[in-house]
């Protein structure tokens, strides 16, 4: 089939980019003709909280994207538009997570589809957003109404979605494992590399730190943790898209300086298998969530997690198993902190994980979107 997915690539950093590069590589590996359609401009500089939106390195060479809109020219989407519709893609493919990019995702979703021959799918990572704002019901109405169905990795987000349409096929398909970054490397080694002392037990934040995210909440938690393990250490691993220094404080009072090791920067592609290698728990106390690819990632190196009971992050570990499922609260954290130390030679976490990841191949994910393609053709020859 001719399928094009429009949203975050190369040279843009981050999950979304890993994502679209991920799946777009898939569909080649299953014969499929594939264009990726990303962003001449993605956020205006102000707009964007981090020091870059560009990774290092160079493009991938087995992908074909095509850098062609801009998210605050109209002009841009309006050439798109047309110009897809005129190459009459089978299925169009956008990856929607932010209000802010409905005015130009939905524009070219509206000029493609009048050529009655493109079926207009999104994949939704969320359908609300994490952190509201003016406008966010309308930007989203107006996004969904232009689509022809939709693929979700929450129940959450599943209902989400059906409250502002429920008159197109949706699949619910969870977020396949991030196996692209490499294999596990030998512990001490991953340790050497970022100058860490093998001596201790690591626990792992990863990701970029917002407020939802709730690192607030580890960090407080993680206070407890020391007086019960003293061999424990806190990794936090990944850029910070608000002010660290509240952050920074709390680590001072709390009498953690010399336990949390911060990495505040960009996490590049080739060094997430030395911070999973390295640890020994993956912590995501998020406050609010939908689904997140640090636990795909967690799953792909076979650690064990804790997270929290919010969104669909329930979900995707098993509780008891794979980690806990804990509430968002730093009393709970911890007390499943604790439980891990004492339980993780008498629980077989590591064989409960590799059973439970292979529910997450990126070929169901591509035969998902195969089977809404289907669904839509079907429900447009029924309407006939």
């Amino acid at each position: 089939m001719k399928i094009t997915i429009i949203g975050t690539a190369y040279p843009f950093r981050g999950g979304l980019a890993a994502f679209n590069e991920r799946l777009a590589r898939q569909f080649l590996s299953e014969r499929h003709d594939i264009t990726i359609i990303t962003f001449t401009t993605q956020y205006p500089s102000f707009l964007f909280p981090g020091k870059t939106q560009y990774r290092i390195g160079q493009a991938p060479e087995d992908l074909l994207i095509e850098r062609k809109i801009s998210s605050v020219n109209p002009l841009t989407w309006i050439k798109a538009g047309r110009e897809l519709k005129k190459k009459m893609p089978d299925i169009l493919i956008f990856k929607y997570w932010l209000p802010f990019m409905s005015p130009c995702f939905s524009t070219i979703a509206r000029l493609t589809r009048a050529n009655k021959h493109t079926r207009i799918i999104s994949i939704f990572d969320n359908v609300i957003p994490h952190e509201k704002h003016p406008g966010d019901y309308f930007l989203t109405k107006l996004f969904i109404n232009s689509i022809d169905g939709a693929l979700v990795m929450s129940e959450s987000v599943k209902n989400n979605l059906i409250k502002f349409r429920n008159d197109i096929p949706v699949l619910l398909n969870p977020h396949p494992l991030f196996d692209n970054y490499g294999n596990q490397i030998e512990r001490n080694e991953a340790l050497k590399r970022l100058g860490l002392d093998p001596a201790f037990n690591y626990i792992l934040f990863f990701g970029f730190v917002r407020p939802y995210k709730g690192l607030d909440l580890l960090i407080k938690a993680f206070k407890w943790v020391r007086e019960e393990y003293t061999e424990s250490r806190l990794i936090v691993a990944g850029e910070f898209y608000e002010d660290e220094k509240p952050y920074l404080k709390m680590i001072e009072k709390e009498g953690l300086k010399n336990y949390v090791f911060l990495f505040n920067r960009f996490i590049n592609d080739d060094e997430v298998a030395c911070f999973f290698s390295s640890c020994d728990l993956v912590v995501q106390p998020y406050k609010n969530a939908t689904q997140s690819g640090v636990t795909q990632i967690a799953y792909h190196f076979e650690k064990p997690m804790i997270v929290t009971d919010t969104g669909g992050l329930r979900e995707m570990v098993p509780d008891g198993k794979c980690g806990y499922v804990v509430r968002p609260d730093p009393d709970s954290i911890a007390e499943s902190i604790i439980r891990f130390f004492s339980e993780r030679d008498s629980v077989d976490f590591v064989s409960f994980i590799r059973e439970e990841k292979k529910k997450y191949s990126w070929d169901k994910m591509t035969a998902g979107i195969l089977d809404i393609y289907r669904k839509i053709s079907e429900d447009d020859l029924n309407k006939k």
